[in-house]
């Protein structure tokens, strides 16, 4: 998870908060596996962030990048 994203309002795609049980209890001693359903649901993820990224950078470069006329 990145910094400004706690602070970011819940996404749709990022995480399902009507299904995380990520937190473990004492009495759980056995190490949790994934399902294929989870695997799943972090590449789609994972997919979704390298996306955002991708559009990020277009955004930078569209900002930072040289003109398209050179100023005379």
């Amino acid at each position: 998870m990145l910094l400004n994203e706690m602070f970011q309002e819940y996404r749709k795609g990022y995480q399902d908060l009507a299904n995380d049980k990520s937190q473990n209890k004492i009495e759980d001693l056995r190490k949790t596996r994934l399902t294929l359903a989870q695997i799943n649901q972090l590449r789609k993820m994972n997919d979704q962030r390298t996306i955002e990224f991708k559009e990020s950078l277009k955004k930078i470069q569209t900002q930072y990048g040289q003109s398209a006329a050179p100023a005379a």
